[in-house]
């Protein structure tokens, strides 16, 4: 079952635990897939998208194990 409600940054944010902020400057740097859909110029992710790109993303936030 797919789920096709669209999220805006701060679903996202909240999904991932950070500011809205931070998810706005992961697409500025090309780290947030495209969006599946604009509306008035703002962008909106399907929820199955945002939870495959989390899925994909390196585990413990680049953290390194020297």
């Amino acid at each position: 079952m797919s789920d096709r409600r669209l999220w805006s940054y701060k679903e996202i944010a909240a999904h991932i635990r950070v500011q809205p902020d931070t998810v706005r400057s992961y697409r500025k740097h090309g780290l947030l897939p495209p969006p599946d859909h604009v509306e008035g110029g703002k962008p909106y992710w399907y929820a199955d998208t945002v939870r495959a790109w989390v899925a994909s993303r390196p585990g413990n936030r680049n953290r390194r194990d020297d």
